[in-house]
């Protein structure tokens, strides 16, 4: 049976009837065609769509036209096809050409957008260390005050410069040695094995997370922070010594740079802030030591005893001399006030430069480093070496006695640390530091905190290890460069550490 639309009178594709008329129609056509006039085309009479019903009937297969029943018919179809795919093909051709010539101007747009945001980015860094040079330096002092004090400061500045020259240890100097050294020793045995109320205990180590990270404080120029001391006395400040030939006093409370220390003609390689006053030493490859005020910046004094690199610095219970040792094979025992040296000391029958130096707790002996791989210990008075440690198979690069001057940790290139017994003079414990990404860990620094119940190490990371079972508690990965300093807060109430990256980081 054939089906034809009443209104166009061709063969419907979805046929319907009309329940008014009784007629089919194709859907589509009359549903444009009750959208205009409401009524069924034959019988005028009201309807809808809805209303009719369609037809199901089997797929139908409209006969072709006319122009399609003979070969020439068929081949210009073809033609046509062929002739509109060819056009459909060039549009996307010229589509796809102009797609790739946006694509490659946006590619330059990116490339030229992220060499700005380079150099933005570089001049920011930049306006941000000037903005920190330029803050408030905080002062304690009126301002007549300071510049009297500055005055005076540069006339000892002057008046302290030296040639260097040792001038011996008198009577007097070694009797106020063995004197602090009876006091110090006393002081050990009245508190015995007490440890102090408020020292951080074990899982408060290991509960330590990163607090605070501070990356402003040294040229991005030349990046690195190379070591770092704390103020015992006013526990908030901090001094680092970096690769920018600069020394930087950091208030932690406030997050503000107290003053730069600029004078050094190499980097800062050592540092110390002192323990009851404000003022800071710094050492350098420059071969000097010089000597700072901590609020103002000016240098006081500069010691030249050596003649080579300064690879370390300690400073005396005291608090007027300081320790240093040196390439040039020697360590010196200097006075902070006047800048002169007491004595220089090398061994003439080893041939090899000092890496690091540490005063024992007691300060009538100390320990030197050497680059190959010797631990000496010294007589202070005497300048007599008195023990030899070997036993590292790489240069030495770091050294810190115990609080109760017992043990002697040292730390060298060849991945371990070693604790010796300086009673029995023999090394009891060797600790093998675990290797890093892959890498042998590199030991940079190892300080003991003030009471020696926690050892912290620095190098391919930070770990802290309890002393005595010398089991690690906690480690610290947050740098992203080598870790060159740590040092641990008052009653290891938190750590700080340096690093190559830039950063000073503090852990409570």
């Amino acid at each position: 049976m054939s089906l034809r639309c009443e209104i166009s009178g061709e063969t419907p594709e979805v046929p319907v009837v009309s329940p008014s008329s009784g007629c089919i129609f194709e859907k589509k056509i009359l549903q444009q065609y009750l959208e205009e006039h409401k009524t069924d085309p034959i019988t005028k009479e009201p309807l809808t769509i809805d209303q009719c019903i369609e037809i199901k009937a089997s797929s139908i297969v409209k006969p072709k036209p006319p122009s399609a029943t003979s070969i020439p018919a068929v081949l210009k179809i073809l033609q046509d096809e062929w002739d509109s795919c060819m056009l459909t093909s060039f549009s996307l051709k010229k589509n796809l050409q102009t797609t790739r010539q946006e694509l490659s101007h946006a590619l330059y747009q990116h490339d030229a957008a992220c060499r700005v945001i380079s150099r933005l980015t570089k001049e920011s860094n930049t306006a941000r260390e000037a903005l920190a040079t330029l803050k408030p330096q905080a002062t304690t002092v009126q301002a007549a005050t300071h510049m009297q004090k500055m005055d005076v400061d540069q006339q000892q500045f002057v008046d302290n410069a030296d040639d260097g020259e040792p001038i011996g240890i008198s009577d007097e100097v070694k009797k106020s040695l063995l004197d602090k050294a009876d006091v110090l020793t006393k002081k050990r045995k009245t508190r015995g094995k007490r440890l102090p109320e408020e020292l951080a205990s074990q899982d408060d180590i290991r509960r330590y997370t990163t607090s605070a990270t501070h990356s402003g404080l040294h040229s991005a120029s030349t990046p690195g922070i190379l070591c770092i001391d704390l103020s015992n006395s006013r526990p908030e400040r901090i001094i680092t010594g970096g690769a920018d030939k600069t020394a930087v006093i950091f208030d932690n409370n406030s997050e503000q740079i107290v003053t730069t220390l600029k004078g050094h003609s190499k980097k800062v390689t050592s540092v110390i802030y002192h323990p009851t006053e404000d003022v800071a030493i710094t050492a350098s490859p420059d071969s000097t030591i010089r000597v700072w005020n901590a609020n103002n910046g000016s240098c006081s004094s500069i010691i030249k005893t050596h003649k080579a690199a300064v690879t370390g610095l300690s400073l005396h219970a005291l608090g007027d001399y300081v320790l240093s040792s040196s390439d040039d094979k020697h360590w010196a025992f200097s006075d902070i006030n006047t800048g002169k040296t007491f004595c220089r000391v090398t061994d003439n029958q080893v041939d090899s430069a000092l890496t690091c130096t540490q005063f024992h707790p007691d300060g009538l002996i100390l320990g030197t480093g050497h680059e190959d791989s010797q631990i000496k210990i010294w007589d202070l008075k005497s300048g007599d070496n008195v023990a030899n440690f070997p036993g590292h198979s790489g240069p030495v690069v770091a050294m810190s006695f115990s609080e109760n001057g017992y043990y002697l940790a040292t730390g060298a290139d060849d991945t371990t640390v070693k604790l010796w017994d300086l009673r029995k003079l023999k090394n009891f414990k060797t600790l093998v530091m675990e290797e890093v990404n892959g890498r042998g860990y590199q030991v940079k620094s190892l300080k003991f905190d003030q009471s020696g119940t926690y050892l912290s190490v620095a190098g391919s990371d930070v770990r802290v290890f309890l002393s005595k079972q010398w089991q690690e508690l906690t480690r610290f990965t947050d740098h992203e460069d080598i870790c060159t300093d740590v040092v641990f807060g008052k009653d290891a109430q938190f750590l700080a550490s340096t690093s190559m990256d830039r950063k000073l980081k503090i852990y409570r």
